[in-house]
């Protein structure tokens, strides 16, 4: 009885390293090169990031050269999140002289502010360099 015993214990920590074992397979395997779409998604939100850091590097600073006030925050901001974005400020000092609105426009085929209005009027513009 005691080798019946021994037997049925032998059986259940073969299984138990058998689980084990194809815990740690499932796990080499799950871990290889990321899929085309996975690369693909990753470049998008990189670009778009960098899109984005340029956008409020640059315009704020375009906005205050051109007008001497600083602006901190967009009022709206649209992009299709590939190619370009646009941020939208609204003037808060206009009875002092400031702007009432501002439009700065990034595009990635630029490389820096491809449109830059400032109350309707446009200060920078630049074609798309093909």
């Amino acid at each position: 009885m005691s080798e019946e015993k021994m037997s049925e214990t032998n059986k259940l920590v073969y299984a138990v390293i058998g689980v084990f074992v194809i815990g740690f397979i499932l796990v080499a395997v799950s871990k290889q090169e990321p899929s085309k779409e996975q690369k693909e998604g990753s470049a998008m939100v990189k670009n778009y990031v960098a899109l984005q850091t340029m956008a409020n590097q640059k315009c704020p600073s375009a906005i205050k050269e051109a007008t001497g006030e600083q602006v901190f925050f967009p009022s709206e901001t649209d992009s299709d999140r590939d190619s370009y974005i646009t941020m939208k400020w609204v003037g808060e000092n206009v009875k002092t002289g400031g702007f009432k609105t501002a439009s700065c426009t990034i595009r990635t085929l630029v490389g820096g502010i491809s449109e830059l209005k400032i109350d309707d009027k446009v200060l920078i513009s630049k074609k798309d360099n093909l």
